[in-house]
């Protein structure tokens, strides 16, 4: 799912009670830093950009606020990348899949179900654990092989997870990521 322009607008509905200048720097910084959770973001915007000390608990008070927004919008069928579907579709029972995000993952959890999505992985993980965190839970958890695992992503934080767990990376649907690629494969 191609989820960034939502999530673009999520973050500036939810911060539009401060000033335009600081949601901008967000904005910025959420862009560059695509893949990472809405925690860390807000986590950035309170300290970093406001120069505010904020806590776990009002962090989560935030990111609760954005996930309303986001259920608002994310359940559209049409957001989904149909190539992507198909091939999961087409390919769930050949493969063990596993979805790991940045988005929450109870909410991605309740996206998936209400797209009907969720029965073709074998599992639906999100933040506020990091990907790299989860993806070595799913490789110790299965007993997997690193050699025979790949991790397909949009974003340089999914690199970096891949890397950290030394297992393949699939650049897709961002080509400023495909010489990140180390592992060919056609969808």
């Amino acid at each position: 799912m191609d989820s960034n322009p939502i999530r673009d607008i999520g973050f500036k509905k939810v911060l539009s009670e401060f000033p335009q200048d600081q949601v901008d720097e967000l904005m910025v910084f959420h862009k560059n830093n695509g893949g990472w959770s809405r925690y860390v973001k807000f986590k950035y915007f309170f300290e970093t950009i406001r120069k505010e000390e904020i806590s776990e608990e009002e962090i989560k008070v935030w990111a609760d606020k954005f996930s309303a927004v986001m259920l608002e919008s994310l359940c559209n069928p049409d957001l989904l990348i149909e190539p992507t579907i198909s091939f999961v579709k087409a390919n769930y029972n050949h493969f063990a899949m596993h979805i790991v995000s940045g988005s929450d993952g109870n909410e991605l959890r309740f996206v998936c179900e209400k797209l009907g999505i969720a029965d073709y992985f074998l599992s639906i993980h999100g933040s506020p654990t990091p990907k790299t965190k989860l993806i070595q839970t799913i490789l110790e958890t299965n007993h997997y092989s690193q050699k025979f695992c790949l991790m397909v992503g949009d974003s340089y934080n999914d690199y970096e997870a891949a890397s950290a767990n030394s297992i393949h990376f699939k650049a897709y649907n961002n080509v400023n990521l495909e010489s990140y690629t180390n592992f060919e494969f056609n969808f």
